[in-house]
């Protein structure tokens, strides 16, 4: 997609926001655009990771809050593994997402935000996820009850999805985490 650059009145843009949240700065990324080949989800996007960057270095307001990119993002940090100069690509989508939340610019597509509720939901009750769980309330959720059914039993004899959640985990720990977030999500 290209980036067209008219000379109209100039806005003061996001960038500083998102570095200072991120702790990155971007004037480094000289479009190298590795973090695009790298990235398992560009294909599915109209604004690869490297066109976002760019964006944020020329300017760009609140329109780029509505990019897919920030809630298709898997945030497997492969963009920030192959960034020649150490930028951390994942960092700059999470205050991306987060300054999208604040100002309500921008609305999930499709399932993200179920998905993304259950998931952590199961992580705050039990410590980390739990699989059964998890895909009952999504099921649920998309009322797609039965869709890949078929994969369960073959899933469940290769020990890829346990039936009752461990309870190893340091549930105090994770507790202390989502508290202390939901204390940090008004500041």
């Amino acid at each position: 997609m290209a980036i067209i650059v008219t000379q109209e009145k100039a806005t003061d843009g996001i960038l500083r926001e998102v570095q200072a949240t991120s702790g990155v700065d971007l004037s480094v990324c000289y479009q190298c655009k590795k973090c695009t080949s790298g990235c398992p989800v560009a294909a599915m996007v109209k604004a690869p990771p490297s066109e976002i960057i760019r964006r944020l270095q020329l300017n760009a307001g609140d329109e780029i809050l509505d990019s897919e990119l920030l809630w298709t993002c898997l945030s497997c940090e492969t963009c920030s593994a192959r960034c020649p100069m150490g930028i951390d690509l994942a960092a700059v989508m999470d205050a991306l997402r987060r300054l999208a939340l604040d100002r309500k610019a921008s609305k999930q597509q499709g399932n993200v935000p179920l998905f993304n509720r259950v998931f952590l939901e199961t992580v705050r009750l039990f410590g980390r996820t739990y699989d059964m769980l998890m895909i009952a309330a999504y099921k649920v959720g998309t009322l797609k009850l039965l869709n890949d059914t078929e994969k369960f039993p073959a899933m469940l004899k290769k020990r890829k999805i346990a039936l009752f959640p461990t309870l190893e985990a340091d549930r105090k720990t994770v507790r202390r985490i989502f508290k202390k977030a939901k204390q940090n999500r008004g500041t």
